[in-house]
């Protein structure tokens, strides 16, 4: 299985192999469902709290008397129907929301998230995003250039994040250029999750020889 490999400019500068484990592996929904919703849950503060009808102060004695009155029968304030009462079913801080996840779990639904862009044609791989200097005119030349190369006019058209930008290790003056346009969000590859990348219609990936090679040592 073969990729073709881009460089800033969008010309093609040579392809590379794709490990079949990680870019070919079975679409396996359940388990991908069950990875996301646990790394949701972690994410989670846990700090949401309602009060239900035993700790909404006040309500200690009946309204009114059960009949007589016309009006419908009522034993506190404190009800979940009345204005001010208690909360029916409402979150509480003591619930917690952590799911563990295994190293196998998560490598496999991140190899099966990354088959299944690969085969909607949502990955493309360039040589380097690396820039001399720190300069955003720079950055946007660079993705009108792979816009025009990949046919994604999501690179350059969205005022919404809609590629998702791997790069294989820390660049300053490529984080400083290309964090002002709105079309991208940058990662790094030893940060991929099968959450990020479920976000973001297409994903881009830097330095593909040491990108992959880090990828399928991850499974």
């Amino acid at each position: 299985m073969e990729a073709k490999v881009y460089n800033q400019k969008g010309k093609e500068v040579g392809k590379i192999d794709l490990p079949a484990k990680v870019f070919a592996a079975k679409w396996r929904a359940d388990l991908v469902h069950q990875v996301v919703e646990s790394m949701r849950g972690n994410l989670r503060a846990g700090t949401a709290d309602t009060k239900d009808r035993g700790e909404v102060r006040g309500g200690g004695r009946k309204p009114w008397k059960q009949k007589g009155t016309g009006r419908a029968r009522h034993g506190s304030i404190r009800s979940p129907i009345w204005v001010g009462g208690g909360v029916t079913h409402g979150p509480i801080k003591e619930k917690n929301y952590k799911r563990k996840i295994s190293k196998k779990m998560r490598a496999q639904a991140l190899f099966s998230v990354l088959a299944k862009k690969m085969k909607d044609g949502e990955i493309f791989f360039v040589d380097s995003l690396s820039l001399p200097f720190v300069k955003t005119t720079g950055a946007l030349e660079v993705a009108k250039n792979l816009s025009k190369a990949s046919g994604w006019k999501a690179l350059i058209a969205s005022k919404k994040p809609r590629v998702l930008v791997a790069l294989f290790e820390r660049n300053e003056k490529t984080e400083k250029s290309f964090r002002n346009l709105p079309q991208l969000e940058l990662v790094f590859v030893k940060n991929l999750n099968p959450l990020q990348i479920l976000n973001y219609q297409y994903l881009l990936i830097e330095n593909p020889a040491a990108s992959i090679k880090f990828l399928e040592s991850r499974g």
